[in-house]
């Protein structure tokens, strides 16, 4: 798979920082629509004195392998990579080796203390609104959600299909269960994968820093019912840190009012606010002047 490297000019050591995309095909800008939110964070996070490697999915660069593959997991999706990732950026010249985090936004949050638990060096972990709630659960509140805004035969329709495909996760999973009675056509392995998972008690268990960033208008990854397990799970650690950007959605545009899937269309920028926030917790110092990044491709590196 290829990535990109993203550095301040100087220097350095800088800090690094390797960015994870949230669940499906995404690109190493993890791509929607007009948006590059992942761009966005490598962009200003080099900008504030951070190196940054981020790659594209092996979902995005080996799409028809993956969907072909009966054994596909999560942790197939994520974790080899991100591992490679983070030895990759270790090597860069200008950055510190000793000060290379593991950043992953949504499902690439969830996974993230995994990729920690499995590279001993990550620094720390960064987790972006990153989902807790067992997923097969969460897609029935998020279609239930979506459901209510636009009600009709269709929407009616849609949930009542993944609430019964939910029910077999959670009842009758086994290695043999057809995807079709899946969520999302992932097959079995996947959604085992996921029921032996438990990212709060993995980021509890780790030896290292954690920022746990929340928008307060995220309607997929929310307050009541994500970060709740987050805080319940890391109370008394003295080595985390949680904020909430109240005016974010889910992929941390700013607005206001409820957030729809419609909003994610209008071409937007990631929060200023919250880029400065991971910087400085990256950095570990107060917030230095903006530096101006470059980029270099690094293609067929990240396998």
């Amino acid at each position: 798979m290829a990535g990109t490297v993203t550095v301040p000019r100087g220097d350095g050591p800088w800090p690094g920082v390797v960015l994870l995309s949230g669940g499906g095909p995404f690109d190493r800008d993890a791509t929607s629509g007009p948006n590059k939110p992942l761009k966005d964070i490598a962009w200003g996070l080099a900008s504030r004195g951070v190196a940054v490697l981020r790659h594209d999915k092996v979902t995005f660069t080996h799409a028809a392998e993956v969907a072909a593959a009966d054994d596909f997991t999560m942790t197939r999706e994520y974790v080899p990579h991100a591992v490679t990732a983070v030895r990759l950026l270790q090597e860069e010249p200008r950055v510190d080796s000793a000060r290379v985090f593991v950043a992953g936004h949504s499902m690439g949050g969830k996974v993230a203390p995994r990729v920690a638990e499995a590279e001993p060096s990550v620094a720390g972990v960064v987790i972006l609104a990153g989902d807790a709630k067992p997923m097969h659960r969460a897609a029935v509140r998020v279609v239930g959600h979506l459901a209510a805004l636009a009600p009709g035969p269709h929407s009616e329709a849609a949930l009542a299909e993944i609430t019964r495909q939910a029910s077999v996760v959670e009842t009758s999973l086994s290695t043999g269960t057809p995807r079709a009675d899946l969520p999302f056509g992932l097959p079995a392995s996947y959604w085992l994968d996921l029921s032996s998972y438990d990212p709060v008690a993995t980021a509890a268990g780790l030896d290292k820093p954690l920022l746990i960033l929340q928008g307060g208008r995220d309607y997929q990854v929310t307050v009541a019912d994500d970060l709740s397990l987050w805080r319940e799970g890391l109370a008394g650690r003295p080595d985390v840190t949680v904020r909430i950007h109240e005016a974010d959605d889910h992929l941390f545009f700013p607005g206001t009012g409820p957030s729809t899937p419609a909003g994610y269309a209008a071409p937007q920028h990631v929060d200023a606010a919250v880029i400065a926030d991971v910087a400085a917790w990256l950095d570990g110092r107060p917030q230095r002047e903006p530096h101006e990044p470059a980029e270099t491709p690094r293609a067929n590196q990240t396998t």
